[in-house]
C-alpha cells in the first residue's frame, strides 16, 4: 500500500504538468487569448474609458474586414501556402462592382451586389489557384505578381477616381443598425448589421475545415503535399478551392469596406496585408502549414485590433503600431518554437 502511494503521486503530478504543456502545445491560441485578456485588463485599469461600450463596438466594427481577410489567409496558410493578393482582389471587386451598380444597375438589391462582389473575388482567386498549381512555384511569388497585376489593371483600365456618392442601397446597408443605444453624454452608438458577417464566415470556415473532406485535404496538403497527393487528394482541386474561397472572402470584405466607409477608393487597403498575416500567425497558425484554428485566427485579429486601438487611446503615434505588432509576432514565434523543441 505504501509503495503504491509513493509511485502514484509523482506520476499524477507529472501527468498534470504534462497536460498543461500539452494544452499549450496543441492549442497555441490559449496564449493569444491570455495575452488579449492581459492587455485588456491592464488598459482598463490604466484607463477605464477603454471599457466604454463605444470603444468595444469600435473594436468589433474594425475587426470585420480584417477578420474576413484573415480567415481567407488562414485557410491558405493551413495548406502550406501564403497569399498577399487579397487586398488587391478586394480593391478590384469593390471598386468595379460599385462603379457597375452606380453606372448601369442603380436599383440592384444589396444582396445581389454582395454576391457579385464575392463571385468576382472567386474568379480572381481561381486565377491565383491555377497559377500556383500549374507553375509549381511558391504561392507567395504568384500572389505578389497577381497583386500588382490586379491593382495595375484596376488603375489602368477601370478607374482611379474616388466614388464619393454610393448607390443608396449600399449606403443604407453600411448604416443599418444591429444594436443602437444612446450613451450618458447623448452620443448615439451603433453596432452595424454587417458585423454579423464575420461570425457567420468564421462558423462556415470552421465547418469546412473540421467537418468536410476538403478540410481534411487542406490540412493534409499543409502537412506534406506529396504524401497527400499519394493518398489520393487532388492538389489542383485543393488549390482552386483554397484561393477561390479566400477570393470570395476578400470580395465580401471589399464591398463591406465600401459600404461602411460610404465611398469607393481604388487605392484603399494597400499595405494592410502585414497586419492580417500577423493576426493569423499570432492566432497560432504556422507559416509551414498543417496547423491552426479558426478560433485562434479570430483571437489574433482581436489582438491586433486591440493593440492598435490601445495605442491610439493612450496617444501613441500610429507609426508605432507596426513596431508593437512586430514585437508580438517575434515573441509568439519564439514561444512556439521553444515549445516545439521541448516536445
Amino acid at each position: 500500500m505504501n509503495t503504491t502511494k509513493v509511485d502514484t503521486a509523482p506520476s499524477s503530478t507529472h501527468a498534470r504538468s504534462f497536460s498543461l504543456g500539452d494544452l499549450i502545445r496543441r492549442r497555441p491560441e490559449t496564449i493569444t487569448f491570455a495575452l488579449l485578456v492581459t492587455i485588456c485588463v491592464a488598459v482598463s485599469i490604466a484607463n477605464p474609458a477603454f471599457l466604454q461600450p463605444s470603444t468595444l463596438i469600435d473594436i468589433g466594427r474594425a475587426s470585420v474586414v480584417m477578420g474576413l481577410f484573415a480567415l481567407g489567409v488562414f485557410v491558405i496558410l493551413a495548406a502550406g501556402g501564403i497569399d498577399v493578393s487579397f487586398t488587391a482582389i478586394a480593391a478590384f471587386t469593390m471598386y468595379s462592382v460599385t462603379l457597375l451598380v452606380q453606372t448601369y444597375l442603380p436599383g440592384l438589391p444589396i444582396i445581389v451586389i454582395i454576391l457579385i462582389a464575392m463571385a468576382g473575388g472567386v474568379l480572381l482567386g481561381v486565377i491565383n489557384g491555377l497559377l500556383v498549381h500549374h507553375l509549381r512555384v511558391p504561392s507567395l511569388i504568384v500572389t505578389i505578381g497577381t497583386q500588382y497585376l490586379f491593382r495595375g489593371f484596376l488603375l489602368s483600365f477601370i478607374g482611379t477616381v474616388w466614388i464619393m456618392s454610393l448607390p443608396p442601397q449600399m449606403g443604407a446597408f453600411g448604416r443599418m443598425p444591429l444594436l443602437q443605444f444612446e450613451t450618458a453624454n447623448g452620443a448615439l452608438v451603433t453596432l452595424p448589421f454587417y458585423f454579423l458577417v464575420l461570425p457567420l464566415a468564421a462558423i462556415l470556415t470552421w465547418w469546412i475545415l473540421n467537418r468536410t473532406l476538403m478540410g481534411r485535404a487542406i490540412f493534409a496538403v499543409g502537412g506534406n503535399a506529396n504524401i497527400a497527393e499519394r493518398l489520393g487528394y487532388s492538389l489542383r482541386t485543393v488549390h482552386l478551392f483554397l484561393f477561390g474561397y479566400a477570393g470570395a472572402l476578400a470580395g465580401l470584405a471589399g464591398i463591406i469596406h465600401v459600404c461602411a466607409n460610404r465611398q469607393a477608393n481604388p487605392f484603399d487597403l494597400v499595405g494592410t496585408e502585414i497586419n492580417v498575416i500577423a493576426a493569423v500567425v499570432l492566432g497560432g497558425a504556422r507559416i509551414t502549414g498543417g496547423t491552426g484554428t479558426v478560433l485562434g485566427t479570430i483571437l489574433g485579429v482581436l489582438l491586433v485590433v486591440v493593440i492598435n486601438s490601445v495605442l491610439v487611446l493612450v496617444g501613441i503615434p500610429s507609426t508605432w503600431q507596426r513596431l508593437v505588432v512586430g514585437s508580438f509576432i517575434l515573441l509568439a514565434a519564439a514561444f512556439f518554437v521553444t515549445r516545439q523543441r521541448k516536445k
